[in-house]
């Protein structure tokens, strides 16, 4: 029989306050609570008209993100994509990517894949600028 993991997204850790994002986002990175071997899968929750201070891009893995509620805009290398619920986007490893959450805020899931615990990812400070 094969096994399985099951948790609550909101019983993972949050990792914003850690790093000085809260309370504006919350972070919670489930790869290791469900024990995934080739994925990852975190979730966001993001205040009003909040923009990560950051961007970031892997050489390896693809992600794409889902808006559970709310609305986002998602810098994409140069472009600017507009987010309401329920969309998904696909973004390749090599693009720069950050989010910004809409008027009412939003609830954001991420996955990822292959997953190589982020030894492929490279951020980039203060790439989102107006």
């Amino acid at each position: 029989m094969p096994s399985y993991t099951l948790i609550n997204l909101k019983d993972v850790e949050d990792m914003a306050p850690k790093f000085g994002f809260a309370p504006n986002l919350k972070s919670r990175s489930a790869r290791r609570p469900l024990e995934l071997e080739n994925s990852g899968l975190s979730y966001y929750r993001v205040a009003p008209g909040y923009r990560l201070p950051f961007g970031h891009h892997h050489s390896e893995q693809e992600e794409v993100y889902l808006v559970l509620s709310g609305s986002a805009r998602m810098k994409l290398d140069d472009e600017i994509v507009e987010l309401s619920q329920w969309d998904a986007l696909r973004v390749p490893a090599e693009v720069t990517r950050a989010f910004e959450a809409g008027p009412e805020g939003a609830e954001i899931l991420a996955f990822g894949a292959p997953s190589n615990e982020n030894r492929d990812v490279e951020m980039v400070q203060d790439w989102w600028t107006d």
